[in-house]
């Protein structure tokens, strides 16, 4: 398969991966404390499953396929069922996790290690969308992201022409879980326990190209992370006590770590 098409089928595999995160995204999207969702956005229906859109079918049933005014206090509701801010928009999540996978194909070529990397993608992606909107990492997401990682990494060890090292992939997770801990304990409202587990995933992933990777990987995530506190105090948006959401920031560094690390392999 030539690189042109591995990087077009990869970025197919995103769209479709990330036409299935908005249901996902919806009902891990509370505060901390709070169960996951288990309504639909109009609060009238369950909502059944983890996977496809956030909207609700019965609803749309029940109105035609267009909006309606509820009779309590008249908030419209959007023709998938719910309200506008409580649905993620499922163009905007294909297309990112689109430009992810293409982009980790085009940066790991056809090495075994791409089919590692496609299949968290969308969970990483995932994993950012909730953290932005209610500052939340979700224990099932983050802790199976981590376990996978090393597990699929250690298969992919047992085929040829892999460029990596679990070793230092488990190593890796360990030490980033174990710094970011610490962290935790200093700053609990800057580093919450949640962006603790989600380093052990990043450590796996960027641990298979070396320390270098590593090192890199973490650097960017903190710089990134610096940068939008920073350019929130300037636009007067936030203190400089204020806590912001560092797992996006943890993943991009990650992404960035790891795309430098599979072409330098």
């Amino acid at each position: 398969m030539t690189t042109g098409s591995l990087v077009l089928a990869a970025g197919v595999w995103g769209a479709l991966t990330g036409l299935l995160l908005p249901r996902a995204a919806y009902r891990f999207s509370v505060p901390p404390g709070e169960p996951w969702r288990d309504r639909c956005p109009a609060g009238r229906h369950p909502a059944r499953g983890w996977l496809g859109g956030a909207g609700c079918g019965e609803c749309r049933r029940e109105c035609g396929g267009g909006p309606r005014r509820e009779a309590d206090g008249g908030a419209r509701r959007e023709p998938d069922g719910g309200t506008g801010g409580e649905n993620a928009s499922a163009a905007v999540l294909a297309t990112v996790t689109a430009l992810v996978c293409a982009a980790l194909a085009a940066a790991t070529g056809t090495r075994p290690e791409l089919g590692v990397w496609l299949l968290l993608a969308p969970v990483g992606v995932l994993l950012a969308t909730v953290d932005l909107r209610v500052h939340r990492l979700p224990d099932p997401l983050t802790l199976p992201l981590a376990g996978a990682a090393l597990a699929l990494l250690g298969v992919t060890a047992l085929l040829p022409e892999h460029t990596g090292h679990w070793p230092t992939a488990l190593y890796a997770a360990l030490a980033l879980a174990a710094g970011h801990f610490v962290l935790h304990l200093v700053n609990p409202d800057g580093m919450g326990f949640g962006d603790v587990k989600l380093a052990a995933g990043a450590g796996a992933v960027l641990g298979w190209y070396g320390w270098p990777t590593v090192l890199l990987g973490t650097f960017a995530a903190f710089l990134l992370g610096a940068l939008y506190g920073g350019a929130l105090v300037l636009a007067r948006r936030a203190g400089r006590k204020t806590g912001v959401p560092f797992g996006p920031f943890l993943l991009a560094g990650t992404l960035a770590g790891l795309l430098t690390g599979a072409f330098a392999a």
